[in-house]
């Protein structure tokens, strides 16, 4: 058996066993986190995965070297390089070094969590992980806006035995555990988090000597909370005095864990909603101290000397004016999906006139593509691998040859050798560079910068300044004006309108592994039934679907899941604040019969 990891986006990152005389069998190696599971993604959808076998190049099969010379000339002229998190190992990064040294434009910002980070940073200085150890040893974990079970599995392992509360607009699975579940209005996280924490300072909780310490404009931010009407935000975020009351009892046990997913940040506040909620963990002093604080997706490369972090020219990843390049190479992802407003995403690669796509899978972006090369899978090549969601560095080995495909790395160097341009330096190198940074502990390689109980002695990276509280605030979201002016250009001037989630789903990873169906889930309050033919529209565009019924759903949301086929045809493709991510968490729908 050969030992690898996992390369999916995933916090979970789990340690792989591998027989190479049966690749498609995958099992589970003992870790401390991970333990001997794998998750239902790589032991089930990955093996059977339909792969791209053959280079193409304008839809007809050619060698790897044709296409390889068919890339080269494309990056003779203004190209981009837009790179998706289909495999998240450290060393797909390496084609930045092709981009620096061809004079290629890169992305900057996120799909997914580039707003929460930059919230967090603003308030913390830096984005330190949470160890999942730390979160066993909590007394009550708070799970907002984050489905732990199918996005994070292993972690309901560490948290099975707390006192959990739920905060989510949807009954997510692990709701049947918890002893409070707020069903709060989408998009209302931030109000909840202000309300919170001027109750626990109204109500004497705060924590005064390591406020004063530690955040000593708390007192100022206590102000800032007044500025909002408690009796019309708590009928915003659609709960009662009650509701609040009992999720304020609970805050105040001894050692209390946030576990914040990535859904309370998908919009243009997201940043605020991480400050805010950071806010009310700081009002308690739950930084530095066992058992407490928030875990978010953490900064997994923090510490890491990296030598693919290039300064180059960049453009949006979230927002990616693709039709001012000649050639776009498309890495690991599928744009054409995966961004939102998806109809102006895939006229402007019809505008490119060299898209190269550089993947496993046939998807909607490759379709487009008039250059197709196919990649080398984890279990083909060498690499290592960080976790956003626990501390551990999992070094991948190469399990079998495979004819199949190109690695990241030998990608590039082939290029530059095309190109006749320096070539970088060799594999291990490389490899060898990571590995050696990690810390080892118990035969364990461990991220370069985790500290086992983070912030204990301040923030920012030397932990010499203060947490830093929000002082102003604008949300014009719910501008009454644009709503009308929606209705009216659907001509539905008294539509009701719903807000538009589109969760993960276990049954997906993103757009892999994705089934056909096209569904969306309401709640018989409604006004359809089960197996309706719908129109969802939006200020963006629309989709054909058939109405499932979900009767835990709030009466005014609508569930589309992230793997379905269109369904970033409705999403916006505006930027959030900060962190320039993308905002699909901001858009309302009509929905219509057809």
């Amino acid at each position: 058996m050969i030992q690898t990891a996992c390369p999916l986006d995933c916090y979970d990152a789990c340690k792989v066993l591998v027989d190479p005389k049966n690749p498609k069998k995958l099992f589970g190696a003992p870790h401390p986190y991970t333990k001997e599971r794998l998750c239902v993604h790589l032991y089930r959808h990955f093996p059977n995965a339909k792969r791209i076998t053959k280079p193409k190049v304008n839809g007809k099969e050619v060698s790897l070297d044709e296409a390889l010379d068919a890339v080269a000339d494309a990056l003779k002229k203004k190209w981009l390089l837009w790179r998706g998190s289909g495999n998240l190992a450290l060393m797909q990064e390496v084609t930045n070094l092709l981009a620096k040294r061809a004079n290629g434009v890169i992305t900057r910002g996120s799909l997914c969590d580039g707003a929460g980070d930059a919230g967090i940073v603003e308030g913390r200085g830096v984005n330190k992980l949470l160890s999942p150890h730390q979160i066993a040893k909590a007394d009550v974990v708070v799970i907002w806006g984050r489905n732990v079970t199918e996005t994070s599995p292993h972690l309901v392992d560490f948290i099975k035995d707390k006192k959990i509360v739920v905060i989510d607009p949807r009954k997510i699975p692990i709701t049947k555990n918890a002893i409070l579940h707020l069903q709060i209005k989408p998009r209302s996280d931030f109000y909840l988090a202000i309300l919170l924490a001027r109750f626990l300072i109204m109500e004497g909780a705060e924590d005064s000597p390591w406020l004063e310490k530690f955040a000593s404009e708390w007192e100022d931010y206590y102000e800032f909370t007044r500025t909002f009407r408690i009796k019309a935000i708590l009928e915003h975020i659609g709960i009662s005095l009650d509701d609040l009351g009992d999720l304020l009892l609970l805050l105040q046990e001894k050692r209390v864990v946030f576990l914040v997913g990535a859904g309370v940040q998908r919009n243009c506040i997201g940043n605020m909603t991480l400050r805010a909620i950071d806010a009310v963990a700081a009002i308690l002093g739950l930084f530095g101290k066992e058992g407490c604080g928030v875990s978010y997706l953490s900064n997994s490369k923090l510490g890491l000397e990296n030598p693919f972090e290039i300064t180059a020219k960049s453009e949006p990843k979230a927002a990616t004016p693709f039709a001012k390049y000649e050639s776009v190479l498309i890495q690991g992802g599928n744009p054409a999906h995966s961004m939102p407003n998806s109809n102006k995403v895939v006229k402007e690669l019809k505008e490119v006139e060299n898209i190269i796509y550089f993947g496993l899978y046939e998807n909607e972006t490759s379709a487009l593509s008039n250059i197709i090369i196919p990649a080398k899978s984890f279990l083909e090549k060498d690499d290592v691998r960080l976790s956003y969601g626990h501390e551990y560095m999992l070094k991948m080995n190469k399990v079998y040859e495979s004819d199949i495909g190109i690695s990241e790395y030998d990608f590039t160097q082939e290029i530059l050798k095309r190109l006749n341009l320096e070539p970088i330096e060799s594999e291990s190198f490389y490899i060898e560079h990571f590995l050696k940074q990690a810390k080892r502990v118990d035969d364990h390689l461990i991220s370069p910068a985790f500290e086992e109980i983070p912030y204990k002695d301040g923030f920012s990276e030397d932990g010499e300044d203060e947490f830093e509280f929000i002082d102003d605030f604008y949300d014009d979201f719910e501008n009454i004006k644009a709503l009308r002016r929606f209705r009216r250009k659907v001509k539905k001037e008294t539509q009701k309108f719903f807000y538009l989630l589109t969760p993960k789903s276990k049954r997906s990873l993103n757009s892999q592994f994705a089934p056909s169906e096209v569904k969306v889930y309401l709640s018989k309050e409604a006004g359809f039934k089960e197996g309706d033919e719908v129109v969802v529209i939006s200020d963006n565009g629309a989709l054909k679907a058939i109405v499932a019924i979900d009767d835990e759903l709030r009466s005014d949301v609508a569930v589309i899941y992230s793997y379905t086929k269109g369904v970033n045809k409705l999403t916006p493709s505006h930027l959030s604040d900060e962190g320039e991510n993308a905002c699909y968490g901001d858009v309302k729908v009509i929905i219509e019969p057809l």
